[in-house]
C-alpha cells in the first residue's frame, strides 16, 4: 500500500501541475475588447485576476464593482497564484464603442513605398566579361527596402540608378531596412558592357491592384479595407509604404474559381477618380483617409455598430461586394468556426459562401473579394480575408474588432 501511494502522490503532483499549467496558456496575453463588454477568464482554485477569484466577468465601464477601467485606450491584468505569485500579465486594449457603415465597393490600390523594395538578386557581366555578384559582400537581403545612397533619400527606382551610375564604380553607402531595423553597408557597382553601372539588385517603388473597401468610419472620416495586408508578391513580405491611394476601379472581368485555380475581379486603374490617401497597410487590412467619399455611394443610414466577439454567432451571415460596375449586392454566408482568442492574425472565423446567385457568378470566394464586409444580427463582425483554394466555397474572416484597433492607429 505505502508502494502505491508512492507511486500515485507524484502522478497526482505532475497532474496538477500540468492543468494548471494549461489553465495559465489558455489565458491569452492580449485582448481586444470594446468599453463596456464583459471580459470572461476562467481560473483554477488559488489564482486570482486582479484579486478576483473563481471565474470572473469584468466589465470594461464605470461604477462596476468589477472594473477595470473606464477609459479608451490600454490596461494591464495580473494573473496571480495565491495573489502572490504572479503567473501572467494581460494586456487590455479598451475602444470605444463604435459604429461604422458597410460598403463592400471594388476599389483600386496604390502603394508606394519607403525606399525602394528589393525583390530579387542577380549576377552581372562586368566590361571585362567576368562574372560580378556586388551584393554578396553585404546583409542585404530579398524583402530589404533601400532608403538611401551616400546619406541622399531614395523614393524611387529611377532615383537609385542615377545615383549608381553617378558612383563611375566608386563604392557606395547603402541605408537600408532590414525588417523594422535600419542598417548600412558599403557596395561597388560594376560597368557592364553598354558602360552602365549596375549592384546586381533588382528593385521595385510601388504596386497596385484591386480590393474591397470595408468600411467607412464617419467621427474620424476614415475607411478600412481588404481585411489583411498588401505583400510583396516576390519576397511575400509585407509592403512597408511611405503613401497610397485609394481609387475608384473600372470592373473588366469576374473570373470563376474552381477547386485550386482561385477566381479574380479584373479592374482597370486608368482615369479613375481618387477615394481617399492609404496611411497603413499592416497584416490587418489597408487603412486611410477619405478624401471624396461621394465616390462610395454610401447610405448613411447603413450605419450600424460593430459587434463584440461574444455576440458573433456561428450559422447565417451576409457579406456586401460589387461584381458589377455601381451595384453592391448581399449575399448569405455560414460562420462555420469562431476563434474568439484570436489576436494574433487575420483568420478569426472560419466562413462559407452558400449563396446559390453568388456561386454561380464566382465559384464561391474570389481575389477581390477581401475585404467583403460581414453583417450578422444587423451589426459589423468582420471581412473576408482567405479563400481555400482548394475549396473556393469556404475561406477565412477577421474579427470587425481588430480592424477597428487598427483603424484608431491611423495618424
Amino acid at each position: 500500500m505505502k508502494h502505491l501511494i508512492k507511486i500515485i502522490i507524484p502522478i497526482f503532483i505532475l497532474l496538477t501541475l500540468f492543468i494548471y499549467t494549461l489553465s495559465i496558456d489558455s489565458v491569452p496575453e492580449n485582448i481586444t475588447v470594446f468599453q463596456g463588454e464583459g471580459i470572461k477568464i476562467p481560473i483554477l482554485y488559488g489564482m486570482q485576476i486582479n484579486g478576483k477569484q473563481k471565474e470572473k466577468t469584468i466589465e470594461v465601464a464605470s461604477n462596476t464593482e468589477n472594473s477595470i477601467t473606464s477609459e479608451v485606450g490600454k490596461t494591464k491584468l495580473e494573473l496571480k497564484l495565491l495573489d502572490t505569485i504572479k503567473l501572467k500579465e494581460v494586456n487590455i486594449d479598451v475602444l470605444p464603442k463604435t459604429k461604422v457603415i458597410p460598403v463592400g465597393k471594388v476599389a483600386g490600390v496604390k502603394l508606394y513605398t519607403s525606399g525602394v523594395l528589393v525583390v530579387g538578386m542577380s549576377e552581372i557581366e562586368g566590361q571585362d566579361k567576368k562574372i560580378y555578384k556586388p551584393y554578396e559582400a553585404t546583409n542585404i537581403k530579398e524583402g530589404d527596402t533601400i532608403i538611401s545612397v551616400n546619406e541622399t533619400p531614395i523614393t524611387t527606382t529611377e532615383e537609385l540608378t542615377k545615383k549608381v551610375n553617378e558612383s563611375r564604380g566608386e563604392a557606395i553607402e547603402l541605408k537600408y531596412m532590414h525588417k523594422e531595423e535600419t542598417m548600412q553597408c558599403s557596395i561597388t557597382p560594376v560597368k557592364t558592357s553598354n558602360s552602365e553601372y549596375k549592384l546586381g539588385l533588382w528593385v521595385r517603388d510601388s504596386a497596385a491592384g484591386v480590393g474591397t473597401v470595408t468600411f467607412y468610419e464617419p467621427t474620424t472620416e476614415s475607411f478600412a479595407a481588404l481585411g489583411h495586408g498588401l505583400v510583396d508578391i516576390d519576397t511575400d513580405e509585407l509592403i512597408q509604404i511611405s503613401s497610397g491611394e485609394f481609387v475608384t476601379t473600372n470592373i473588366l472581368k469576374v473570373e470563376k474559381g474552381e477547386k485550386g485555380i482561385p477566381g479574380k475581379i479584373q479592374g482597370t486603374l486608368d482615369k479613375q477618380k481618387t477615394i481617399g490617401n492609404i496611411v497603413k497597410n499592416t497584416s490587418y487590412g489597408i487603412y486611410g483617409k477619405a478624401e471624396d467619399i461621394t465616390t462610395l455611394n454610401l447610405d448613411a443610414s447603413s450605419e450600424m455598430e460593430v459587434a463584440t466577439r461574444s455576440e458573433i454567432k456561428t450559422g447565417k451571415a451576409e457579406i456586401l461586394c460589387s461584381l458589377e460596375n455601381g451595384k453592391t449586392e448581399k449575399y448569405e454566408i455560414e460562420i462555420e468556426k469562431i476563434f474568439p482568442q484570436n489576436n494574433y492574425d487575420n483568420k478569426s472565423m472560419k466562413i462559407k459562401v452558400t449563396d446559390n446567385k453568388l456561386i454561380e457568378k464566382t465559384g464561391g470566394i474570389i481575389q477581390g473579394m477581401s475585404g467583403s464586409p460581414i453583417i450578422q444580427d444587423g451589426k459589423f463582425i468582420g471581412a473576408i480575408t482567405h479563400v481555400l483554394v482548394n475549396d473556393p466555397l469556404e475561406g477565412y474572416a477577421v474579427f470587425g474588432d481588430i480592424m477597428v484597433q487598427e483603424l484608431y492607429k491611423v495618424k
